[in-house]
């Protein structure tokens, strides 16, 4: 395994010292995975040890990750998809809250389709809400009228890392009595007053996909607040089973790790032995990842202050980029007593900017700058959600989420991006600005 180790390592190496970019010519992406060698001899190391399913690395990673999210417990999930799916599931079930279908959840429209579709595959009802343009977070004047109405659950993603105003919303959520789902998929490392976004909710959810800030390619995770939250977010992601043994002889010890494998478990044959690891108290899934993915998780938390920090950075650079032009641009600010670890950097366009959202993005596609649109935007806008709402309803009382439709995008902070390919972002966008046929004040 030496031998191969260290050539894995030697190819990484060649690899990078051949990498190369040119402006105008190869892509200043917005995203990507910030790999070192390491990474990939873990992933190696895993493959060679022969054990293909979840074990001991993604152990390590269920105990090491739940404190960054403020939490004690969670489990290991193959998306951050997943792991939205697995929240607002474990609201049904007979052992926790037990909610019932047609319960009243509240979220912004706009936004993700995965922060939005378990209220639908569950059988809940989306009480939607506007966003605010600023931070672009759900409005809490509208939350607070829709807990009023007695709706039971929110959930809601902390908008490219940045929180809205947790004060105001904690007091909403005590108030009312509210069951809180934190997304913060995009928000590892970012925090309000101190504490990590993660650590409000009774759930929380992460995504490890290339794009956010630590990534094991897919894979995400479900932080929870107590135990039995822990027990049944676990079976959900497992089929629905009701064992948590877990450890590495859980399957290899005659009566697993609890030492009560084999009891009267099935309620309907109470005279019966059942083997508990195929006893089913849930309708649930199969959303585990895999040890290798777990194995490069653990090393990407190692370095998970390095990549905060160089996100925090390229976010402030296209702030001072982009700035020079807000006369016609709403500049992304972080909520008060906020500290976000930017997941990216967003723009809207204006109302009266003598120029579109697509002339903008047109002229960095053209230049080999990504962009990317702001996820669905009005997400009851797009086609698998047509019928469910009136749309002339969807456009007028959310003319916000329309905007945005529109007129936001955003560039990516990864850690990816080198100081060489921002200079080349500034000096595009300073050409797009200064060469159009109109004129513009530049803000100094």
């Amino acid at each position: 395994m030496k031998e191969i180790l260290e050539l894995v390592e030697k190819f990484i190496q060649e690899k990078e010292e051949t990498k190369s970019w040119t402006a105008g010519k190869d892509w200043v992406q917005y995203a990507g995975p910030f790999f070192g060698t390491e990474e990939y001899t873990e992933a190696v190391k895993s493959i060679l040890n022969g054990w293909l399913v979840l074990g001991q690395a993604g152990i390590r990673f269920e105990r090491k990750f739940p404190p960054l999210m403020d939490k004690e417990f969670g489990v290991l999930t193959n998306s951050g998809s997943s792991s939205n799916l697995i929240m607002m599931s474990a609201l049904t079930s007979k052992r926790g809250h037990n909610l019932p279908k047609g319960t009243k959840v509240i979220t912004p429209i706009a936004g993700f389709p995965t922060t939005i579709n378990p209220i639908f595959q569950v059988g809940f009802e989306p009480a939607f809400v506007d966003i605010d343009l600023d931070t672009l977070n759900l409005n809490l004047d509208q939350v607070e009228q829709r807990a009023k109405e007695g709706c039971k659950v929110i959930t809601f993603a902390h908008v490219l890392g940045n929180p809205p105003n947790m004060d105001r919303l904690m007091d909403i959520v005590d108030e009312y009595d509210l069951i809180l789902l934190e997304d913060c998929c995009d928000a590892l490392g970012s925090s309000y007053r101190g504490k990590p976004l993660g650590g409000f909710g009774d759930f929380a959810s992460c995504s490890f996909y290339p794009a956010h800030h630590i990534t094991m390619g897919e894979g995400g995770f479900v932080a929870c607040k107590t135990k039995d939250q822990e027990i049944i977010s676990r079976s959900f992601r497992e089929w629905g089973r009701g064992c948590y043994c877990v450890g590495k002889k859980a399957g290899l010890l005659k009566n697993g790790t609890c030492k009560n494998r084999f009891s009267n478990w099935l309620p309907a044959l109470p005279d019966e032995i059942f083997d508990h690891k195929y006893v089913y108290d849930e309708i649930g899934y199969n959303l585990k990842p895999t040890d290798l993915q777990a194995a490069m998780g653990l090393v990407q938390l190692g370095r998970l202050d390095e990549i905060i920090s160089l996100r925090k950075k390229n976010h402030k650079r296209l702030c001072d980029i982009f700035s020079k032009y807000e006369e016609h641009l709403v500049i992304p600010k972080a909520t008060e007593h906020s500290d976000p670890a930017w997941f990216a950097f967003a723009l809207t366009i204006k109302d009266g900017a003598p120029f579109k959202r697509k002339d903008l993005v047109d002229h960095l596609e053209n230049s080999m700058i990504q962009t990317r649109p702001y996820f669905a935007g009005n997400i009851m806008l797009q086609p698998a959600y047509e019928g469910l709402m009136d749309q002339n309803e969807v456009i007028e009382n959310y003319p916000n989420a329309r905007k945005i439709t529109t007129d936001t995008f955003f560039l990516g902070t990864s850690p990816v991006i080198t100081n060489e390919q921002l200079d080349y972002i500034e000096e595009t966008v300073d050409k797009f600005f200064k060469e159009k046929p109109y004129t513009l004040r530049i803000l100094r």
